[in-house]
């Protein structure tokens, strides 16, 4: 047993919290103590409860910045726009055509059919009415479904988290952007009722055929209004925004009926519609009734405007902002100005016959069941001409196909061609050009064969006062060539250039009743002649000009100087580069029609030129203008010389090579052109009101034909057009025109002496020293010519004098030398007319641009 003291010593040794008591003092009312290893692992186990949890948090925090730091903002959806269509419209607000890269139609929530929006949730979003943006149970199925089937096989976007995606997201299928749709769908569903959301979400999803939002898919499907559409319809529909492309009824119509026949299912399970509403409408064919686009009525004015906005605006704003652009074309002069055109190269293609250059599908190693030519793509109606395939042949009958359409033609449609049996013109697969008519045989629809040799024509038509373009034509078939020669070619002009040789020596100060002999001459060694290949003597300017002389008008262009004449040519607006030699004066030079036709509306706007223009105002979706184009003009030339010219131009319709105009009975004024070889023919012509300008010719500048001048192959399109753009306006007149419209120098001249009284008698007229006589000689021989004209008021008579034989300029038959054998004409790189004559070997031109 210890001592007293040894317990002393101990207790020292254990510390003061650990003085030893008797044992059973120590025993006695002791309380167990907790476990202390237990202590310790709750506590380290709330703190890493906190310190997950503070890293979730964290994490998602910081997710949260990250996918949505560049996220919209919910005012940014609150101004949202969908993408919709650029309309164009006319001069009296008749829709022309439009422009979008994304084909939507925007309607209201109650313009959707209650059995659609039902179809619609039924299969994308049966819980649409109850969530706030995420379906988590969904979201938990399809992650189940994915895990199961190793893969990404079933989505779980709700309706409103599709509508995110597709408004702001990529279709990528990533973990970041589910997160970012979650997002926006919750600020979305936040903001926003149910009926908005769907009708966001209907205006806005992809439904293929290029076809955006139900309204504008149920049109192009069904030919209806999406408030319209029955049942069948309806699940069609609402089973696309899934697979636009592999549930396609025209691409996939086996899927698509399948994909149909789910969303019904679907919609029997929702209760939404009874079993035997089910089982009928699943029994039902997919309906389609596709509707084609409209053809546009003037895509080549269609396109020259898209330019010209995309120059102003841009190309995304052009095709995605819902522009509203009022343009200047006539709808109904355009129409006349199509069918013009078309009928006027038919009657061209008549008069020259039957050619028999056909493309045969068959012998192309085509399948004639599944040929399709470019014009199907557009709706046609009767007075189109269209291209049909044939089908069948028989002596009296042919039968063809244009799309799913049969055309049929009987004798009486190929009698032109002088054949009696069409199976000696045709067989089956030959690609056949016919102009469709009213009537039907039976199914098909009858037509008349025509011909397509490859003959183009253009017309422009505008306005002479605000430069309006009213009307314009830049080919035969815009589904085959998009090129527009009435802007983009340069053709040369032949005798329609030379109302800028008269306008140079009028400014010089010619008068119309001047005297000019027309006679054989020579420049050098250019020896020119007349259309004709004949001479008429003495005669008036008046006369020259309106029966297209070209001997008269070379000598005009030497006295002047060539030069002088390219200027004035530059001045009207003429933009081509031109030679500095005299073949230029009878139009051996290449311009576009719409130079052409902006120069001659100087003449009666009396000097002053307006730029043609197309578009008059652009506007936004709010109709706040965004553009206006005001006429731009310029004076040209000054108001005594523009009436002067207006005598000459009034005389070539009065009784000169236009006279036909004349049936017109109307102010009218104008000039042909024929080019050598007959390659190019125009006629650019005028009334008080409006200026229009014809050319018909062929890409690959092969002859038109023998006489085939501008009088005979564009003025009778001329005509047609200007028929209809006069109409109404009997009583309009030129400018300056005092009393009765016809001035005498209008009138048929009896001859030269119409006003060479004082020419005659005062002085010799004499031609070119090498060309000999001209049958009046002067008193003394010169080596020069002269032609005398009548005195100005207060002035003796006075004389003009021709450039000598020896000084006259050498010359190239045309300026086309550098032009390619087809397509467009290329500008060719010559001396401007300020430049020094440089030496050429000289070329004769074939044959002398005339009438």
């Amino acid at each position: 047993m210890a001592t007293p003291t040894q317990l002393v010593e101990e207790s020292r040794k254990l510390g003061r919290t650990h003085r030893l008591e008797p044992d059973g003092a120590r025993d006695a009312g002791k309380k167990p103590r907790p476990q202390r290893p237990r202590r310790k692992l709750a506590g380290k186990a709330a703190l890493t409860l906190l310190i997950v949890l503070s890293a979730v948090t964290g994490s998602l925090a910081g997710l949260t910045l990250v996918y949505s730091s560049d996220l919209p903002q919910i005012e940014d959806l609150e101004r949202y726009r969908p993408s919709t269509t650029t309309d164009l419209y006319d001069q009296k607000g008749r829709v022309i055509g439009s422009f979008a890269l994304q084909r939507r139609i925007v309607v209201n929530y109650n313009d959707f059919a209650p059995v659609l929006r039902k179809a619609v949730i039924s299969i994308e979003d049966k819980d649409f009415e109850s969530h706030g943006g995420i379906n988590f149970w969904r979201i938990w199925g399809a992650a189940w479904h994915d895990i199961r089937s190793k893969g990404r096989a079933q989505g779980a976007s709700t309706l409103t988290m599709q509508l995110a995606r597709n408004l702001f997201l990529s279709a990528d299928r990533t973990a970041g952007r589910k997160v970012q749709e979650a997002f926006l769908a919750i600020q979305i569903e936040r903001s926003f009722t149910k009926e908005q959301i769907f009708t966001l979400y209907a205006n806005q999803i992809y439904l293929g055929s290029g076809m955006y939002g139900f309204e504008a898919a149920s049109q192009f499907y069904f030919g209806k209004h999406a408030e319209d559409v029955s049942l069948t319809e309806a699940a069609l529909l609402a089973g696309l925004p899934k697979g636009p492309y592999a549930y396609s009824p025209v691409l996939n119509p086996e899927k698509a009926l399948k994909r149909r026949n789910l969303v019904l299912s679907e919609m029997e399970s929702d209760g939404l519609i009874t079993h035997e509403e089910a089982a009928r409408a699943k029994e039902n064919p997919l309906g389609l009734k596709l509707t084609q686009p409209e053809s546009s009525v003037a895509p080549w004015f269609q396109e020259e405007v898209r330019r010209e906005l995309e120059k102003q605006f841009g190309t995304e704003q052009v095709h995605e902002a819902g522009l509203r652009v009022d343009t200047t074309l006539d709808l109904d002069l355009q129409k006349t100005a199509n069918s013009a055109v078309l009928d006027g190269l038919a009657a061209y293609e008549r008069r020259h016959g039957w050619k028999a250059r056909l493309q045969n599908v068959t012998a192309d190693g085509s399948d004639l069941e599944s040929y399709r030519h470019p014009d199907w793509t557009l709706k046609y109606a009767a007075g189109d001409y269209v291209h049909a395939v044939v089908t069948s042949v028989l002596p009296t009958m042919v039968r063809g196909r244009i799309g799913s359409d049969e055309v049929i033609l009987q004798p009486d449609d190929w009698k032109w061609t002088g054949q009696r049996y069409a199976d000696a013109l045709l067989k089956p697969g030959d690609v056949i050009y016919v102009h469709l008519q009213d009537g039907f045989e039976g199914s098909a629809r009858k037509a008349s064969l025509e011909q397509d040799s490859g003959v183009q024509g253009a017309l422009m038509l505008m306005d002479n006062t605000t430069g309006d373009v009213l009307a314009m034509v830049g080919g035969r078939d815009y589904s085959v060539s998009v090129f527009n020669r009435a802007t983009q070619a340069e053709r040369q002009t032949g005798s329609s250039f030379k109302p800028y040789v008269y306008t140079t020596a009028i400014e010089d100060g010619a008068k119309p009743d001047d005297i000019v002999v027309d006679g054989p001459v020579s420049f050098g060694s250019y020896t020119p002649h007349n259309y004709e290949n004949d001479y008429k003597g003495a005669m008036t300017l008046v006369n020259a000009f309106a029966e297209s002389r070209n001997i008269p008008a070379l000598k005009l262009a030497a006295h002047v100087g060539i030069r002088k004449v390219i200027d004035m040519a530059h001045r009207f607006g003429v933009t081509s580069n031109m030679p500095a030699y005299l073949p230029v004066a009878l139009g051996a030079v290449e311009i576009s029609l719409e130079e052409q036709v902006a120069s001659y509306s100087v003449f009666p706007n009396d000097g002053i030129r307006v730029q043609p223009r197309m578009i008059r105002k652009v506007s936004n979706a709010d109709g706040i203008t965004l553009w206006e184009d005001p006429p731009q003009v310029k004076e040209v030339i000054s108001q005594q010389t523009a009436r002067t010219m207006m005598t000459l131009l009034r005389a070539v319709t009065a009784h000169g090579t236009g006279a036909a105009a004349s049936q017109l009975n109307h102010p009218l004024g104008g000039k042909t052109g024929t080019t050598s070889d007959y390659t190019d023919a125009w006629f650019l012509g005028f009334s008080p009101s409006v200026t229009c300008g014809v050319w018909v010719g062929f890409d690959s500048r092969e002859s038109l034909g023998e006489k085939e001048t501008g009088a005979r192959a564009a003025l009778p399109i001329w005509m047609t057009v200007m028929k209809q753009a006069i109409a109404g306006k009997d009583n309009e007149r030129f400018l300056g025109d005092q009393g009765d419209v016809k001035a005498p120098l209008l009138q048929a001249s009896a001859g030269p002496g119409v006003a060479a009284g004082a020419g005659v008698a005062a002085g010799a007229v004499k031609a070119d020293a090498t060309a000999g006589s001209a049958g009046i000689k002067p008193a003394a021989a010169t080596r020069v010519s002269t032609m005398p004209r009548s005195s100005l008021p207060g002035m003796g008579a006075k004389a003009i004098t021709t450039v000598p034989v020896r000084s006259a300029p050498k010359s190239v038959s045309a300026a086309a030398a550098a032009r390619p054998a087809n397509g467009p004409a290329v500008k060719p790189a010559l001396p401007a007319a300020s430049e020094p004559v440089k030496a050429r070997p000289v070329v004769k031109p074939a044959i002398n641009p005339g009438r």
